[in-house]
């Protein structure tokens, strides 16, 4: 495996590096660098500035707007973006909804719904767990019950990301009571607009709110808004899913964080030793750089592959698992790294006294404790292990 860029995959990581530095806000660049929460507004405008250079949709058609990249662009992107400090995409519409109108939806549905989401028009969260049905999401009770053009629909979504701005949610609807679970489950697109439908904040251990409690009390929905064939949602359902647990690996993210924790560990701290002469921490260190180098070579080798078959396969399971170990094991070392000043405390409480903590590092403990929910959502890493068990090796 060649694993040298090309003279044109160089031009390309500098085109990226360029567009960075003139479209991506200083401001939100800072918020994401110390770990402040961002606004709706701050990812809206990093949306619209990667719309307007036809770079926000790379896995789409051309014919839709899609940006038309290799995989090793696509990389290279993900590379210079956590580089550059850059938002991370809500993933909901561009990465997870589109994938699955592409396959199963109508050509009505792809024509209405993929240029709204491009364009920013609507904003899209996810459906998929409940209380009692989270890594058992066969388990799900949320009712959808026929009548007439519509399906009322009755039940209760939890930990439903950046609900509080959605416009619209993909959910996971119960249309068959009798028979296996898995073949009574169907995909419905619902207007958070909807009578019927509310969103009761979740703070969680970190005191941030990013994710939500969504209710549906006799919501009605078209039955234009179904996808798929009724009782094939959970088809659908794992299909999605390999595309969330692709996105989940985060690579560039963590090939930053990488980056902040080694600068950190050779500055001189005030006993004029530097971490990354400690022996114990430098092998911590090293240990986890290995792993990281892995798995961009898994990275690349498994998205080379999803494109010549269509979709990521089972294989985006071990990206999923090993993405969640190396950035917990990151957050981990980093937290060790700075002893007391890892108090969580959120960064906007340290302005003006940044000599507690460098600002890179202000939001550590608060992205430690936010990424422990990491080895759970889409997916729990022992789900993807049975997985990789059943599907690889026989088991």
């Amino acid at each position: 495996m060649d694993l040298s860029f090309t003279p044109e995959e160089e031009a390309f990581r500098a085109e990226v590096r360029a567009f960075m530095a003139d479209d991506l806000s200083p401001e939100t660049a800072a918020k994401v660098r110390e770990g402040r929460t961002l606004s709706k507004r701050d990812m809206e405008d990093y949306h619209a500035a990667l719309y307007a250079r036809g770079w926000l949709a790379p896995s789409w058609p051309a014919a839709y707007g899609g940006a038309g990249w290799t995989p090793v662009q696509k990389h290279i992107f993900d590379e210079e973006a956590a580089r550059a400090s850059a938002p991370r995409l809500v993933p909901f519409g561009i990465a997870m909804l589109a994938p699955v109108l592409f396959k199963f939806g109508t050509q009505e549905q792809r024509d209405y719904y993929l240029p709204r989401i491009l364009d920013g028009t609507d904003w899209w969260c996810q459906g998929y767990s409940e209380p009692g049905a989270g890594s058992d999401l066969a388990g799900l009770k949320t009712r959808a019950v026929r009548d007439g053009d519509h399906y009322i629909v009755n039940g209760q979504k939890t930990w439903t990301t950046l609900g509080q701005h959605a416009d619209w949610i993909f959910c996971l609807v119960r249309t068959k009571a009798d028979g296996k679970p898995q073949e009574g489950i169907s995909f419905l697109l619902i207007d958070m607009k909807t009578p019927g439908v509310e969103v009761r904040p979740i703070r969680l251990i970190e005191g941030g709110h990013e994710v939500n409690e969504v209710f549906l009390t006799d919501v009605r929905v078209p039955v234009g808004n179904l996808v798929g064939g009724e009782n094939q949602g959970w088809t659908i359902a794992k299909y999605l899913l390999t595309h969330e647990r692709n996105n989940i690996a985060g690579v560039g993210f963590s090939t930053q964080a990488f980056e902040s924790l080694l600068t950190h560990a050779r500055h001189p701290r005030r006993s004029g030793r530097r971490l990354i002469d400690d022996p114990l921490f430098a092998a911590r260190l090293a240990r986890i750089e290995v792993d990281l180098e892995a798995m961009k070579i898994t990275n690349l080798r498994l998205v080379v592959a999803g494109q010549s078959a269509g979709a990521p396969g089972v294989e985006s399971s071990i990206l999923k698992i090993k993405g969640v170990e190396v950035r917990q094991a990151l957050n981990d070392l980093a937290r060790r790294a700075l002893g007391p000043a890892a108090a969580p405390f959120p960064s906007e409480d340290l302005d003006g006294n940044a000599a507690i903590v460098p600002a890179d590092q202000a939001g550590n403990a608060a992205e430690y404790f936010n990424n422990r929910k990491m080895s759970i959502y889409g997916g729990s890493n022992e789900i993807q292990k049975n997985i990789l068990a059943k599907a690889m090796l026989g088991l």
